[in-house]
């Protein structure tokens, strides 16, 4: 049993303390060692920047979209009688499609005309995100409303347990029509 016990070059004993000491004066390695445990945070963060910084390109395409279709049926070039709910659906994924799959899953709109700009604004007081999306244009001088909402999905969510695997990205555009014919 004696020929088992460990011993230092010395001929002294080895304790568990000098194992530890010997262990932290040890540098060969320690690069590796550190980077593999601060590896994974590093990496999650970045990916987490990169993701945040498409998906803020990604909102501002959804914006560029929105108010460019408001801005035809303000003008009268998009009117009312000349295009229905899936040709506004198709126009809107066409104007984002170089950021989304085809056929634009998660993408939902909301049209609408109103007397008012007031009833607008407690519109958006009363149901910021609708439960049901309408398509109600309005014609010559109403007041409307367009809002585009896309599911975008999140690769990096470390919350995504709770907060579930996409983000919603929205834009909204308000506007008067011209009296067009």
């Amino acid at each position: 049993m004696e020929g088992l016990k460990a011993t230092t070059k010395t001929g002294g004993r080895v304790t568990p303390a000098k194992l530890l000491r010997r262990f932290c004066k040890d540098r060969r390695g320690s690069t590796a060692i550190e980077f593999a445990i601060l590896a994974l945070p590093f990496f999650v963060v970045l990916f987490a920047i990169l993701e945040m910084c498409v998906s803020f390109a990604a909102q501002q395409v959804i914006t560029n979209a929105t108010d460019e279709i408001g801005r035809k049926y303000r003008t009268g070039e998009l009117k009312p009688a000349d295009i229905n709910q899936q040709e506004l659906r198709a126009m809107l994924c066409e104007r984002i499609s170089v950021i989304v799959s085809n056929d634009c899953p998660g993408l939902n709109f909301d049209l609408q005309s109103f007397e008012t700009f007031q009833s607008i604004s407690d519109e958006l007081k009363r149901n910021p995100i609708p439960s049901t999306y309408k398509y109600l244009p309005g014609e010559a001088l109403t007041k409307n409303m367009l809002r585009v909402f896309y599911e975008w999905p999140v690769m990096t969510n470390i919350m995504a347990a709770r907060a579930g695997d996409t983000a919603l990205l929205f834009a909204t555009t308000t506007w008067q029509n011209e009296p067009f014919n």
